[in-house]
């Protein structure tokens, strides 16, 4: 798919990998429509696109709501005409062990709260937005690409119950639409990205980076800059339906 002056919906995209998946965007002449929560970071994201010369439109939405996502698809549509892409971003985390035990004794449990949070944004959030934009795509009959933000953390990760099982699900939302959608001109795929230089890991202490960065093959963390040109090539290859595309510098968990 050519992107120039296509219409793509990038959700969680004031910060982290949605902002710089928008930037790589915004610089190769789409048109953004910019969802996440209701922060001074979500419009400072559409000026940001709009000075790399992008028509830019931030939308506050809940992703966990039904009625908030469908309000910003139609939105979009109002503003933009026909949506070309979307790219399910939007995620959260809530990492802590199933049941903590010492000496034979529980001490404490997952709680039904923390997996149900990261269930919402992370599954429900992308079941939500997946589904408004293929019906807007069908109904308009542009063709695009869904594309879903899994995790190397799908096969499953010490401490990421919750995480791990949306990234799974995700995973096979991407299979299953490719097979649903292909027949209206919609492809669907995926990138799951291993450990990336975001806010968070940068955060952590320099012990703690240097352990994590020295199981990975490459000795580095990924950039940015590297997730987005591959949601850039899944964008560009019409070829590319069904699959989820690994970026973790050959790292296993």
């Amino acid at each position: 798919m050519n992107l120039d002056n296509k219409t793509i919906v990038i959700t969680g995209a004031a910060r982290g990998l949605g902002l710089a998946i928008a930037e790589w965007l915004a610089k190769r002449g789409t048109n953004l429509v910019l969802i996440d929560l209701d922060t001074p970071e979500l419009y400072q994201a559409e000026q940001t696109c709009i000075a790399q010369g992008a028509q830019a439109l931030a939308l506050a939405a809940d992703v966990t709501s039904e009625t908030e996502v469908a309000n910003a698809v139609s939105r979009a549509t109002d503003e933009f005409g026909s949506l070309h892409g979307l790219v399910n971003n939007a995620g959260i985390l809530r990492d802590g062990l199933l049941v903590k035990a010492r000496d034979g004794e529980v001490t404490d449990r997952l709680s039904l709260e923390q997996w149900q949070a990261v269930i919402d944004v992370n599954l429900t959030g992308v079941f939500l937005c997946g589904r408004e934009v293929a019906a807007s795509m069908i109904a308009s009959g542009s063709q695009g690409v869904i594309i879903n933000m899994s995790s190397l953390a799908r096969t499953g990760n010490f401490g990421q119950s919750s995480y791990s099982a949306t990234k799974a699900g995700v995973a096979a939302l991407t299979m299953t639409w490719a097979k649903e959608l292909a027949r209206f001109g919609i492809r669907c795929a995926g990138v799951a990205p291993g450990v990336i230089e975001t806010d968070m890991t940068l955060a952590m202490k320099s012990a703690a980076r240097a352990k994590l960065t020295s199981a990975i093959p490459l000795q580095r963390m990924g950039r940015p800059d590297e997730i987005a040109s591959a949601v850039g090539f899944i964008f560009a290859n019409d070829y590319f339906n069904g699959r989820i595309l690994e970026l973790d510098g050959g790292l296993t968990f």
